[in-house]
């Protein structure tokens, strides 16, 4: 059944993804996030670590896309995060010529310092929140995630040759 939606709150959810966005995406909130996890790692690596911990093994063409940078550039800093020894790439089993990423022991060991500081910021915000209303809040969001980008929930499914 399709639903015609108030174009107005249409407009105000719009308005509150584009905030939100806008402040997951400063360089501040990287490094806030980086200095309370404790480690040590350049800001431009961070989103990248964070994605092949979350959705890896991944393809550097994915990656790229999904972090919104020229695959040239990923392949680059990708080379930076194997040399730290926080990523490892290896050939795709769907296809040899399609290099997949996933993070070392090392790598998940600071995506883990890194959750944990998220989960911090994440009380500091929603501490005053009822239970049942962030529980509310992470389920349409994980719907709305689902609707705008199914292929999140299934690593792979995205991936083509191009990222040989």
């Amino acid at each position: 059944m399709q639903h015609t939606h108030n174009r107005q709150v249409l407009r105000q959810l719009h308005v509150a993804l584009i905030r939100i966005i806008s402040a997951f995406n400063r360089p501040q909130r990287d490094d806030e996030l980086i200095a309370a996890a404790g480690i040590s790692l350049d800001r431009a690596l961070f989103p990248l670590l964070v994605v092949i911990g979350r959705l890896g093994p991944i393809a550097v063409g994915d990656l790229a896309d999904r972090v919104g940078r020229d695959h040239t550039t990923v392949s680059r800093q990708v080379a930076k995060l194997g040399t730290l020894g926080l990523v490892q790439r290896k050939p795709a089993e769907y296809d040899r010529r399609v290099s997949e990423l996933t993070a070392t022991a090392e790598g998940q060991r600071m995506n883990a310092a890194l959750d944990k500081a998220r989960e911090q910021l994440a009380q500091d915000v929603l501490g005053t929140w009822e239970t049942k209303d962030v529980e509310e809040l992470t389920r349409l969001l994980t719907r709305l995630a689902g609707e705008i980008d199914p292929a999140a929930e299934r690593p792979g499914a995205s991936q083509s040759s191009r990222d040989a």
